[in-house]
């Protein structure tokens, strides 16, 4: 009696587990079956401001390196990093030792000539003694010509000084100039490479800099080059001013294609009265190339895939979902503009998207 008492607590405790289970696993699939819920929102197409920013290092305009045409030492330079200096202002002074010497060459030079001159004043002189006496028949022909032939002699000979005299001169000037060094623009000196003593060897003595205008050379891609012109207006921001916009024109546009990044250099040109602006500050343009019909999607209808980059929307059609790949424009407020993938009037999962799938049928709240 205990054997059979026993054998059938074993089995009501069998026909339970097993009822336990069934139920189990119809609520599971009740769930499994059902829809998830999901809100919707319609995509709409906006006419949206098409817009690039570019980052580039402000350069001056006019930017020139001063330096002597050959190995002088330095004697004086009389301005330092950022001194403002004018156009013409004597800047540097070289050591003039040999421009001292090649002048008391000069003066001996033509101390020289004018010891020639005399001399062939005499000579000229004493052909005119001798010419007169041949007129005469008081000498013979052959002591004419000899005094001819003396006099040109020394005509050339005076000639040959007064040209050496000349270019002389012309080296004692050129030497006055490049020991004396002038700024050739009016600017900032924004580099000094040597003290007073140096000597001169590679490196330019001064750089300066022209600060107005100023400008900005950014490589623009060329699916852009028939919207860029001459005079496009920019808003320029910079590191250095983060809460101003600064505004600009396009002023060169080069006329080839970099074939290595497809792109083509644009300068931008700056307006810098105050010079609040200065060479390698940091900043960033914004090309405006006008407006496009794109569609835009609140942000939160985007889909981040794991493991990638890519972004996705579910689109939802006749009570099913599809995964769709989008290529994203400008984000502004709390849209995305839309460049692929989402056409005006589809309907757009904005909520719910935890548990969808490509293809999964869904409930729409209302």
């Amino acid at each position: 009696m205990k054997t059979l008492k026993f054998t059938f607590v074993l089995g009501a405790m069998a026909i339970a587990l097993l009822t336990a289970s069934c139920g189990s696993k119809d609520k599971n699939a009740g769930m499994t079956d059902e829809k998830p819920k999901v809100k919707l929102a319609k995509a709409e197409s906006k006419a949206i401001q098409q817009s690039e920013e570019f980052t580039a290092t402000v350069e001056s305009d006019v930017k020139n390196n001063i330096a002597p045409n050959a190995m002088y030492r330095i004697k004086k330079i009389y301005v330092d990093v950022g001194d403002y200096v004018s156009k013409g202002q004597t800047v540097v002074q070289l050591d003039v030792a040999n421009q001292d010497q090649l002048s008391l060459q000069i003066k001996s030079q033509i101390a020289q000539a004018e010891s020639q001159i005399a001399q062939m004043q005499n000579q000229q002189a004493e052909f005119n003694r001798v010419a007169e006496l041949y007129n005469m028949g008081g000498i013979s022909k052959s002591e004419y010509d000899a005094a001819l032939t003396q006099l040109k002699v020394q005509k050339n000979s005076v000639a040959a000084q007064q040209s050496q005299v000349s270019a002389l001169r012309t080296q004692l000037a050129q030497m006055n100039q490049n020991t004396r060094l002038v700024s050739p623009i009016s600017g900032v000196v924004t580099a000094r490479n040597y003290d007073d003593g140096d000597l001169y060897s590679q490196q330019p003595i001064l750089t300066v800099e022209q600060l107005n205008p100023v400008k900005l050379k950014i490589n623009v891609s060329e699916s852009h080059y028939s919207e860029v012109k001459k005079g496009l207006g920019v808003d320029i921001k910079l590191d250095a001013y983060p809460d101003d916009v600064f505004e600009g024109k396009v002023t060169t546009i080069y006329p080839s294609i970099d074939q290595a990044t497809h792109t083509f250099p644009v300068e931008i040109m700056i307006t810098n009265k105050g010079g609040k602006v200065r060479p390698g500050m940091f900043g960033r343009a914004s090309l405006n190339f006008g407006e496009e019909e794109h569609v835009v999607v609140p942000d939160e209808a985007l889909v981040k895939q794991v493991g990638a980059g890519d972004r996705y929307v579910y689109v939802y059609k006749d009570g099913k979902v599809s995964y769709n790949k989008v290529t994203l424009g400008k984000h502004f407020d709390n849209y995305y503009e839309i460049l692929d993938g989402v056409k005006p009037g589809d309907m757009i999962v904005v909520a719910g998207m935890s548990r969808l799938s490509n293809g999964r049928e869904v409930e729409v709240e209302k």
